[in-house]
């Protein structure tokens, strides 16, 4: 893989800083990738290698590119990082591939750095709200580490402008409240791999570092918000293990809030009533509008719900258009799949608290359902998971000739491929 001709444009209202990508072990088509931002923020673009690099390596190493050669200095201190990620991805997909070589003189002298300033990545969900409210409350407003941006990413969930500018509206009301500044980005850096197990699993937390790396005219550090706590962290691609290596001698990235798990960051929020009425867990964008950012119909609407409701604090929210559900909607509308179902098992013991039994029994039957353990055949694979941890399925496994294992729930890190 090629990167080359490396330069900032203007057009219209926006600055954009871009690249040609041109892959060379495989047969894929040149592209331009691009970060833009709108013109009053132009000065916060960067023109190096150092964005273009940290989006192209996963992909690179995925599709057995032998090198990323580069027209442009790259910072010594990414570059050590990105060998790092390439190596715990490598060990963790047990990819027999060697590593993307990567080929860029190195930066002989340290880039010019703004004043301290701290971002975060602001998507109104549970976690990026959660890091907000933390940082907030520990840091005094003119600590170095204090937010004064707030990132919101056009390119990557989001990809209709109408939808977009519904978010920029709702989170820009956030933002003014709590002395930020949202800063919209515009990103095309997904379309070097858009397979949606491959988003999740190896490239969020690259394309995530990469907008921060472009953003290194202004900000200093980029705050990724965990989406799992520790007891819960498994092999995916914003990870505490790999967040940090994305980091630059003047860009710092962190992964932050990995201590508590999507319950105890929704219970944190509860507590913030601002809060409250801007969360957006939604992806169903057709539903958005002006007002209404979420669907209150689909998993991940109904996860929040029910956790609100545990904690005591769906009334206190505007940002769910019905707040009444039965436990026969949420069997019929919680799809559990490898990434979520670690959010569920948490909600049983809560709701049966509270008094509604019927909304813990259906939490559990969802669960026991992804699990493969309804019915008989369901009933002795839970009796093996609880009583003797496994050994039956784990017998069942070893003696399948050649290791050809059937996939189970959650067993297989990556979709058909």
């Amino acid at each position: 893989m090629r990167i080359e001709q490396i330069h900032q444009s203007t057009s219209a209202s926006r600055r954009r800083t871009s690249a040609q990508i041109t892959w060379e072990d495989c047969d894929r088509p040149k592209q331009e990738i691009y970060f833009e931002v709108g013109d009053q923020l132009g000065d916060a673009l960067s023109a190096d290698a150092d964005a273009f690099v940290t989006a192209a390596l996963m992909p690179a190493l995925w599709h057995g590119e032998k090198r990323i050669a580069v027209d442009a200095e790259l910072c010594p201190d990414l570059r050590d990082g990105l060998i790092n990620t390439m190596a715990v991805i490598a060990d963790w997909y047990q990819l027999s591939r060697p590593l993307v070589a990567l080929e860029a003189p190195p930066r002989k002298h340290a880039a010019a750095r703004p004043a301290d300033r701290a971002g975060f990545f602001l998507t109104g969900g549970i976690d990026s709200l959660a890091t907000l409210r933390m940082n907030q409350l520990n840091f005094p407003t003119s600590h170095p580490g204090a937010f004064k941006d707030g990132i919101l990413i056009f390119g990557l969930e989001i990809d209709k402008a109408e939808d977009f500018e519904h978010v920029s509206k709702w989170l820009g009301e956030l933002a003014d409240h709590t002395g930020i500044k949202l800063v919209p980005v515009y990103t095309n850096e997904r379309s070097l791999e858009d397979d949606w197990n491959f988003w999740i699993d190896v490239f969020e937390g690259a394309v995530l570092a990469a907008v921060g790396h472009a953003l290194a005219g202004r900000l200093t550090s980029a705050t990724i918000a965990s989406s799992f706590d520790i007891p819960n962290l498994h092999r995916l691609a914003s990870h505490p293990m790999l967040d940090p290596f994305y980091s630059s001698h003047r860009m710092r990235v962190r992964h932050d809030g990995a201590a508590f798990s999507r319950f105890e960051k929704t219970r944190i929020l509860s507590e913030w009533d601002l809060g409250m009425q801007y969360i957006r867990v939604c992806n169903v964008t057709e539903n958005y509008r002006t007002d209404q950012l979420n669907c209150g119909e689909c998993e991940k609407c109904i996860r929040t719900m029910l956790t609100l409701l545990a904690v005591g604090a769906l009334g206190k929210t505007r940002a769910f258009p019905n707040r009444e559900f039965t436990a026969d909607f949420i069997k019929e509308k919680a799809n559990l799949h490898r990434k979520n179902f670690r959010f569920w098992p948490e909600l049983a013991a809560p709701l049966d608290r509270i008094g509604r039994t019927d909304l813990a029994d259906a939490v559990r039957f969802v669960c026991a359902r992804y699990r493969g353990e309804t019915g008989w055949k369901g009933a002795m694979r839970r009796f093996d998971r609880e009583h003797l941890n496994g050994g039956v399925g784990a017998l069942k496994r070893a003696i399948w000739a050649n290791g050809h294992v059937p996939d189970e729930p959650g067993n297989s890190p990556r979709g058909a491929r």
